[in-house]
């Protein structure tokens, strides 16, 4: 249940006047007194903002689990978890049956291109975000250190996106440009290994929880993880609270295993996620006979 000040407080909409000044940025707010927590944000109707702003509530009911711990525990068991929590519910949201169930899709039954395609529109969120949440922070740590100048820090950053995103600048650059500036979180000086971990276990927690609300077997092909929706699950609520309660009052690997079983990041819930895409793209490239890669 969510207090009525969150209501009250909140901006979910740009304000009509056209005279507030306001960055319409999606984010979640916990003002620390108990019982006022608030989102910010320009929702419009569209698919994006629909599961943006769930991630955006998974902050919310996160802060309002941990509001009982002393101040200094009330955050999440690492910064990344604070992430996860909320993109494991978009994860949910987004599901194909969900989608359905809000009367967005007329029909959920599975069909392997439309689940081929929305698998496909994920993993160029998921999957391909991981290298250049990677180099982001590489780059910060690096230039952090003594090894480079001022002078090398743009040329630095497009090695480090070739090595692990294997992109290149679709121009020449120079000792004068600054690329990595056109990142917020650079800009703002804000880590951004959050996210990086972020992008792993809300995976990890996203098979977990539907495991408990039993939306997903491992062993059956019709019940796979990208097509599980927690969307009433009691028992996957209550797994939820219960880690989310212990806000970073004890290491991350305990509130880890509290929900997981497990006090280690792990993949395997990002790879049974993504698997009929793996098969389907090994299969077509083999079809193809394309060359894969560089």
């Amino acid at each position: 249940m969510l207090p009525d000040k969150f209501w009250r407080n909140s901006i979910v909409e740009r304000p009509k006047d056209n005279k507030t000044e306001l960055v319409c940025h999606g984010s979640a707010w916990d003002m620390y007194d108990g019982n006022d927590f608030r989102i910010k944000m320009c929702t419009e109707v569209t698919y994006d903002d629909l599961v943006i702003v769930h991630h955006e509530m998974g902050h919310v009911y996160y802060y309002i689990q941990y509001k009982d711990q002393p101040v200094v525990f009330r955050e999440g068991a690492n910064p990344g978890f604070h992430e996860a929590i909320g993109d494991t519910i978009a994860l949910s949201v987004s599901s194909l049956p969900h989608a359905c169930g809000l009367g967005l899709l007329e029909n959920s039954e599975y069909e392997e291109k439309m689940d081929i395609n929305y698998l496909y529109m994920i993993a160029l969120q998921k999957v391909a975000f991981l290298p250049f949440a990677y180099c982001v922070d590489k780059w910060r740590w690096t230039i952090f250190t003594d090894e480079v100048t001022p002078d090398t820090y743009n040329s630095l950053w497009w090695k480090f996106r070739a090595e692990i995103q294997g992109i290149e600048p679709p121009t020449n650059r120079e000792k004068t440009d600054f690329d990595p500036g056109s990142k917020y979180h650079v800009a703002a000086n804000v880590p951004y290994i959050r996210y990086f971990v972020s992008f792993i276990i809300q995976f990890q927690f996203y098979e977990a929880v539907c495991l408990i609300a039993g939306q997903y077997d491992p062993n059956d092909d019709k019940r796979p993880l990208h097509r599980c929706d927690i969307y009433d699950s009691k028992e996957a609520g209550i797994a939820m609270r219960q880690m989310m309660q212990l806000g970073s009052s004890v290491p991350w690997p305990e509130a880890m295993e509290r929900l997981t079983g497990h006090r280690e990041m792990k993949t395997g819930g990002l790879m049974s996620y993504f698997r009929p895409l793996y098969i389907w793209l090994k299969d077509e490239n083999k079809r193809s006979k394309e060359p894969v890669g560089f």
